[in-house]
């Protein structure tokens, strides 16, 4: 019998994996790591490098597989929480990942919803500009335009409610339009 033709369920799997089961973790790998290395492809941005935390998600997946509770959620999002930490630790740590991170790539599209505001983005730091909000809005605003995480992953991993999360990150894109939206020449005028 191939690998592929086995199914388990979640349970199952779960006891076999704690158990150290060699054909339970190969079934995981064949049926997670698809979805995985697209969260963490989307926060490292680096195909060389999301092989690499990929390779370490699961090797911490291995080792701490016990420590898994059903009762807090399911596998899925179990892994997929050792996976995105996994990532975001390695892109704070990885000094080549700042210096690589090129900002100017930034589209004003994925900062802004609205296509109407007129500006000069090469004369703007959009991280400063950023830095310039709330921390709670600033956090936000660099986790679901800059890391990638989703208005949903954001509100589990900042345990807050998601309709908190919407709401403020409502608030800190109208503190920006605001921000882009004063003509460049008054602007240096002041």
């Amino acid at each position: 019998m191939s690998r592929k033709s086995i199914f388990y369920c979640e349970n199952e799997l779960v006891i076999l994996l704690k158990a150290n089961d060699r054909a339970a973790f190969e079934y995981l790998y064949d049926n997670y790591a698809a979805g995985l290395y697209g969260i963490i492809r989307r926060i490292v941005r680096d195909d060389n490098k999301a092989d690499d935390v990929m390779q370490d998600s699961f090797i911490k997946i291995w080792k701490n597989i016990a420590s898994y509770d059903a009762d807090k959620g399911t596998l899925f999002t179990w892994l997929l929480n050792v996976a995105r930490h996994t990532a975001i630790d390695r892109s704070r740590t990885d000094a080549k990942f700042e210096n690589n991170t090129n900002w100017d790539l930034v589209a004003e599209k994925d900062l802004m919803p609205s296509s109407a505001i007129h500006y000069d983005a090469s004369a703007l730091d959009l991280k400063e500009i950023v830095n310039k909000l709330r921390p709670e809005k600033r956090q936000l605003i660099q986790m679901l335009y800059f890391e990638g995480y989703t208005h949903e992953e954001a509100s589990e991993y900042l345990c807050l409610p998601l309709g908190t999360v919407k709401s403020r990150v409502r608030k800190a894109l109208s503190e920006l339009r605001q921000v882009f939206d004063i003509p460049i020449a008054s602007a240096q005028v002041a």
